[in-house]
């Protein structure tokens, strides 16, 4: 009672080794995974054999054909010996083998594995690669399944399984969320017999192959350029090393501070002026600031950047539901609803005091106008604010009117504090966030500033020499040309 699996080789009948052929000799009967591969007629015919192929046929899903080809194995192997024989090599990109061994250790069902040349081995012959130069082995059909592809950029990577044009195209747009639509990448058909081939092609065009089999591979070049994460994350750690920056050794949380916040406001200019080169780069400094934040902190023995990752990651998954659950969220005020309430619930899974007031949320450095329109958002939530908008427009000139009548500077400063801070409410109502819609005002008074100061320029005239009205008339100029 006891189950062999037997690695049939790469496909050419040659490089199936000697010990897999003294098994399937000696054998009575044989399961194949499929009888799909290339040297299955030239195998010893003094055995049976019986190939699982209907059982794809049966099913749609991959998950339910290996749960079923496991199930009939363990029911043979309960009753005599059993040699199954896959693909390659039975650890290469075999489910159902990984499956075998898990129910053959929870049953006492000895395994044993005869090893196979997996399509590993061909392919990189055929493309002169060698597997020790930080090539990454994956599955394509578990990399087409996903967003993003798990696959660190400046090393190249090998996916496997690339049995259809369909699966290549969900597999391309996977990885292109990485790699450029141009990046030039091999289709490599049929490795290890004799009608391999190799195919140069850009990668949005992979799924344009005719070749394209079962037993098709695609292989992903280094992209360069320090493009990883995990390169980034060295060039941090070496500057904080002995050896590296005495700049970079010294910081510490506290003498970063204004570094994170200096690049958060250039990264919002970058965007209010849609500079899309300008944001790369300074989203690559706010970046900086993170790992740097990230690497004292390992330093310190405080947390690593992969506690920084999962944490997020799971917060993420856990406060959408209705992504990763079966909760629903058809609007955006929804999610906001359900994020708040998963929100509470996590604080109290983990033991922290409930604050003292709804709006102890909102952080104390944040810009005034920006804090202003967080408290009163805040506050709404539970029913205080005003029920019409005629009501905020009405308290705006209150407040106004207080302004002008106000007896001291000091009471001034009150009400001018006041007015700003029901004005901010009045954006609110409008769905205007105040802190943005001021930065666009100022930079609309730059530039029709600068133009004005241009103007005068070219006159070889001080400012001073001009009249307001003057003035305003290339402000108005300003105006007419749209800056």
């Amino acid at each position: 009672m006891t189950i062999t699996i037997v690695g049939l080789g790469s496909g050419h009948i040659d490089d199936l080794t000697r010990r897999a052929w003294r098994t399937l000799e000696t054998a009575q009967v044989v399961y194949l995974r499929t009888k799909e591969h290339p040297c299955v007629p030239e195998l010893p015919s003094s055995a049976e054999y019986r190939s699982f192929d209907d059982v794809y046929e049966a099913n749609d899903a991959f998950e339910q054909v290996y749960a079923t080809i496991t199930e009939r194995l363990i029911d043979a192997a309960r009753a005599d010996d059993v040699v199954y024989a896959v693909p390659g090599d039975p650890l290469v990109a075999e489910s159902t083998v990984i499956r075998l061994l898990e129910r053959g250790r929870a049953e006492g069902i000895p395994i044993q594995i005869v090893s196979g040349v997996s399509f590993i081995e061909p392919t990189l012959a055929l493309i002169g690669v060698d597997a020790f130069d930080g090539l990454q082995i994956l599955d394509a059909i578990d990399i087409a399944a996903l967003h993003h592809p798990p696959i660190n950029p400046d090393y190249p990577a090998l996916l496997g399984q690339v049995y259809s044009r369909e699966l290549a195209s969900d597999l391309k747009l996977t990885l292109m969320n990485q790699y450029p639509d141009e990046f030039e990448v091999k289709l490599i058909h049929a490795a290890g017999t004799p009608e391999a081939l190799v195919e140069t092609v850009p990668l949005y065009e992979i799924d344009r192959s005719e070749h394209i089999k079962h037993l098709t591979a695609l292989y992903l070049p280094a992209l360069g350029h320090m493009s990883s994460f995990e390169q980034f994350q060295e060039v941090i750690a070496h500057l904080r090393a002995p050896e590296g920056c005495p700049w970079d050794r010294k910081q510490t949380h506290q003498s970063l501070r204004q570094y994170l916040i200096e690049e958060a406001h250039e990264v919002l200019e970058a965007i209010d002026e849609e500079d899309w080169d300008g944001l790369r780069e300074e989203l690559g400094d706010l970046l900086l600031q993170v790992a740097l934040h990230t690497q004292i902190a390992i330093d310190e023995g405080e947390f690593r950047m992969g506690d920084v990752l999962s944490g997020i990651n799971a917060k993420l998954i856990f406060r959408h539901p209705h992504v990763w659950g079966t909760t629903e969220a058809d609007t955006p005020e929804q999610v906001v609803k359900n994020w708040d309430a998963l929100k509470a619930q996590e604080k109290a899974q983990a033991g922290k005091p409930k604050r003292e007031s709804l709006l102890d949320g909102v952080p104390k450095s944040l810009p005034a106008l920006l804090q202003a329109y967080e408290y009163q958002a805040k506050a709404a939530k539970p029913g205080f604010d005003w029920p019409v908008i005629d009501d905020v427009i009405a308290k705006v000139r209150e407040e106004f009117d207080e302004v002008l009548t106000a007896e001291s500077d000091e009471h001034r400063a009150e009400e001018l504090g006041d007015l700003l801070f029901v004005i901010v409410n009045w954006a609110r109502w409008h769905k205007i966030e105040p802190e943005t819609a001021l930065r666009m005002a100022n930079r609309k008074f730059y530039r029709r500033f600068r133009y004005i100061e241009e103007q005068v320029a070219a006159t070889g005239k001080p400012m001073t020499d001009y009249t307001l009205d003057q003035l305003d008339a290339w402000w108005n100029e300003a105006k007419r040309n749209g800056l």
